[in-house]
């Protein structure tokens, strides 16, 4: 799927997990704090972002320009210690590393990792979602900066200095990215490192008409109407 599918299966993912999930299952996650607005807003592009992750792989992806030069050199390390891509990154133990990671880093490092991560999940949902102008220029990731570190100092102001949504997102968006690519024929070795890929190939090739046309645009009005009915529902 395109980083921008991608991206907006993710928001729609948290849109509908802060809508339907029990409040009483928030209240445990969040130690009884309120789940606000801006945990549901902020969460909605954290997850968008995350479900990039498992394209550090693909130096030509959507990912690798996010941070101009500097992002494309890593992305192409990523791929090549990694096997290339849709191999290691796109599997449940990455899932469950950057979950665990989100979680450890949180929780020993404090605010100064939740604010760098919001950082890279923020810049990577300006970019999959098209919040910026088009190119690999600095006219494009130049505004990725500014909506990005917009969105971290919003984080800084209006969420507690550990949210504890964060690990949830950064592993639901990871992996509702292995769910998006296993609808293509290529699919993903969900289990890696056994190489077999897994797929239920809907989609019959990445940007085809019916992903492009029908599946992205009913994701979008999903995620907009889900993360409207989390706002609107209390927690």
């Amino acid at each position: 799927m395109l980083g921008h599918s991608h991206s907006t299966s993710g928001a729609l993912a948290w849109g509908a997990a802060a809508a339907a999930a029990p409040v009483a299952w928030w209240a445990d996650l969040l130690d009884h704090q309120k789940l606000t607005v801006a945990d549901i807003v902020l969460g909605a592009f954290a997850t968008a972002g995350a479900a990039l992750l498992p394209d550090l792989d693909h130096p030509e992806g959507t990912i690798a320009h996010f941070l101009g030069p500097v992002s494309h050199a890593f992305c192409k390390f990523v791929s090549f210690i990694s096997g290339g891509h849709r191999h290691a990154t796109h599997s449940f133990l990455f899932v469950a590393l950057v979950t665990v990671g989100a979680w450890e880093g949180a929780h020993y490092w404090g605010r100064p990792f939740v604010l760098g991560v919001m950082y890279l999940l923020l810049s990577l949902a300006v970019r999959a979602l098209h919040l910026c102008p088009p190119g690999k220029g600095i006219q494009s990731w130049g505004v990725v900066q500014i909506i990005a570190i917009s969105g971290t100092f919003a984080t800084y102001q209006y969420l507690p200095k550990n949210p504890a949504w964060l690990p949830a997102a950064v592993g639901l968006g990871t992996l509702v990215h292995l769910v998006g690519d296993c609808l293509t024929k290529e699919g993903c070795p969900l289990f890696w490192p056994i190489k077999q890929h897994f797929e239920i190939p809907i989609i019959s090739h990445t940007g085809n008409k019916l992903e492009t046309a029908v599946l992205t645009p009913l994701m979008a009005i999903g995620a907009l109407a889900c993360v409207f009915l989390a706002i609107r529902t209390p927690h």
